[in-house]
């Protein structure tokens, strides 16, 4: 991981709360830890493209706005802390549907604010870790998928065993100077293109 401490002097805040006294005093704190911030009121139809940390207000309901912007899966998802006036069902719901990283409560004190924001960073960096770990499995699965296919099409066509497949596979791949998967592509694109001409006869 990064050094969070060191870097949080350059993340770019954005405050998603209506402009009041409590606003106010995150953006002071914000701005004494070295960050830069700015609000918006109401919530905009998307998010400033270089903002790390968002704080939203949670109430008893989502709104449509903070639905779009949060309730997706989205490419890049900044760090999300959520402001909570009162503890409720509604309100907890609410927190938990929109998987903020971390929750800070009103009356807002200066005492908090930088430790909420390194704990909020650590887990969102969790977060994306595992994301990225899983992108990398599912390529790997899709991956063995595919020669697997492409072996047992040569298996079918040439009546080899499994390993015969592979060495054709590879060996293809090595005097191509290509990737074994780019073989096993070429090898089921080609037998699914000889069966729809089978078809076609």
């Amino acid at each position: 991981m990064t050094n969070m401490i060191a870097e949080v002097r350059t993340l770019n805040v954005l405050v998603l709360h209506p402009r009041d006294s409590d606003c106010d005093d995150l953006m002071q704190q914000v701005v004494r830890i070295g960050c830069k911030v700015e609000t918006l009121w109401p919530v905009p139809e998307s998010l400033p493209t270089n903002v790390d940390v968002v704080f939203i207000e949670i109430r008893e309901a989502i709104s449509p706005a903070l639905a779009r912007l949060f309730l997706q899966r989205l490419e890049r998802r900044p760090t999300v802390i959520g402001i909570i006036g009162y503890e409720n069902p509604s309100v907890m719901q609410c927190m938990l549907n929109l998987d903020v990283h971390a929750v800070i409560s009103k009356p807002l004190r200066a005492f908090g604010v930088l430790s909420c924001i390194l704990l909020a960073r650590r887990v969102w960096q969790t977060q994306i870790d595992s994301f990225k770990t899983e992108e990398k499995l599912k390529l790997k699965l899709e991956n063995i998928q595919k020669i697997t296919e492409a072996k047992f099409i040569l298996m079918r066509l040439h009546t080899i065993n499994d390993q015969d497949a592979y060495k054709i596979i590879r060996s293809h791949a090595m005097s191509r100077r290509t990737s074994t998967i780019e073989i096993a592509n070429a090898i089921i694109n080609a037998d699914g293109l000889l069966s729809n001409l089978n078809v076609k006869k």
